[in-house]
Parts: C-alpha cells; structure tokens; sequence
C-alpha cells in the first residue's frame, strides 16, 4: 500500500470544488497529498477545504478560471513561489454550455468550451511541466470522458474537446516521458455530477443512454478518484499515455 502513498507530494486539481473534482481533491488528500484546490469560486472552494482540513488532510484554495491565460499565468506562478514544488496535475475543470445540434451552435459555445476543457488543460500543462523538471518529474491527469471516443447526442462541441484532450495526452505523454513526467487519462462515464444533471435529471435523456451502459447505472464521483489515485501514484510508476476508461462498460 505504500506505493499509493502521496506524503510530501503536492498536487492541484482544477474543478475541485464539486463533483469529480472534490472526490479527487478528498482521496490525494487522505494519501498524503497537499492539495492546491481551483476553480472559480473561491467561496465553494472553501467547503471542499474545509472537509479536508476536518478528516486530517492538508489544502488551500486559489480562485482561478482555467479559461482565462492571465490567470492561469497567475496561478501558477503563485505555486511556485508560494509552495515551490508542483508534483501532480489534475486538469478537471470543464465546461458545456451548449445542449443541442451542433449546427445551430453559436461561435460563443465553440470558444467557451474549447477555452476551458482544451485551451486551459494545455496551457496548465506547460507552466506544470516547467515546474515539474525543476522537482525531477512529476504526474498529470487529464479528465476527458467517453464523449471523446464516442460522441453523444447534442454534445457535439463537448466531445469533440474531450477527444482533444486524448489526443493531447498522448502527444504530452510521449513529449515529456524523458523528463521522468507522466501524463495519462480518466474517461468517467455517466457520472452523477451537477455538471451531468442536464442528463441525470432527464429522465427521458436518462432512460436512453442507461441501456448502453453494461453495469445499468450511474457512477458515483467517488467511483472515479481511486483511478486517478493509481494514475498519480508509484503503482503506476511506468504508466504513461493511457486513457483508462471508467465507464461500467459503455465502450465495451
């Protein structure tokens, strides 16, 4: 079990406020880790710290939109001058704006989602890396989704980042395995999330993406974070560029 061990390891997880994000942020946190938890709203940051902070772990907040490059710039100089170590990277935050065919989708759907769920993740990545050779190394998970190997129905723009977002891990992955970084992929499936609700809340839209999931339900955010845990860990020591799908086997 020490291989799954992140004492004296500090990691960021962007979209940490809620969902997919706080169960990250909660489990690195229980390992060891000293989380750096971002997002837009520092107030419901402060929830997710203070849960942290209550079970014996250790996190700070720092507002941030991913989809802003000054404040990424920020942001990361921030970490290093402040904690000057950056071990783990997790690009979580997300955005969908836009329900609906991708047709009639106006030029501010297109820029707002790329801006955050492609544009930011890259830009974290640079600044991250740069940082992380300082330390010797480092891992990054990117959160993509199963959108990105099989598009959904009215979330053509979302799936069309999310498949981004693979092909980006895996360009990084190769591109920065020398520099002892690793950078791989959760795919979360339908997941019961405030970001998912347009679907989970649906019951029409539910009933017909539930018979294409195997398992026949939901996941629960904390059935995605103990895959991110191996991904971050020294279980997973020579574990790069994949994208490992948690899906109850949607994409069997």
């Amino acid at each position: 079990m020490e291989q799954f061990s992140l004492k004296g390891k500090t990691a960021l997880i962007t979209g940490a406020s809620r969902g997919i994000g706080e169960a990250i942020s909660c489990l690195l946190a229980q390992q060891g880790a000293f989380c750096i938890l971002v997002s837009r709203k520092a107030d419901d940051l402060a929830i997710v710290e203070n849960e942290i902070r209550s079970k014996g772990g250790s996190a700070v907040s720092v507002a941030c939109n991913v989809g802003s490059m000054d404040q990424i710039k920020e942001l990361m100089a921030h970490v290093e001058e402040k904690y000057g170590r950056l071990d783990i990277l997790i690009n979580n935050a997300a955005a969908n704006p836009y329900f609906g065919e991708m047709i009639n989708a106006e030029e501010w759907a297109w820029d707002k989602t790329n801006d955050v769920n492609l544009k930011g993740p890259f830009f974290m990545i640079q600044h991250a890396s740069r940082l992380m050779k300082k330390n010797s190394g480092g891992s990054i998970v990117n959160v993509s989704s199963v959108n990105g190997v099989q598009p959904a129905l009215f979330q053509g723009i979302y799936s069309i980042t999310k498949a981004g977002l693979i092909t980006m891990t895996r360009a990084c992955a190769r591109e920065l395995a020398p520099h002892n970084i690793r950078v791989n992929a959760l795919l979360p499936g339908l997941t019961d999330t405030k970001f998912a609700s347009a679907i989970t809340k649906n019951e029409d839209i539910k009933n017909l993406i539930l018979p294409q999931i195997p398992m026949g339900r939901i996941a629960t955010p904390e059935e995605m974070a103990p895959a991110v845990l191996y991904l971050v860990s020294d279980a997973a020591s020579y574990t790069t560029g994949i994208c490992l799908a948690c899906d109850g086997g949607m994409l069997c």
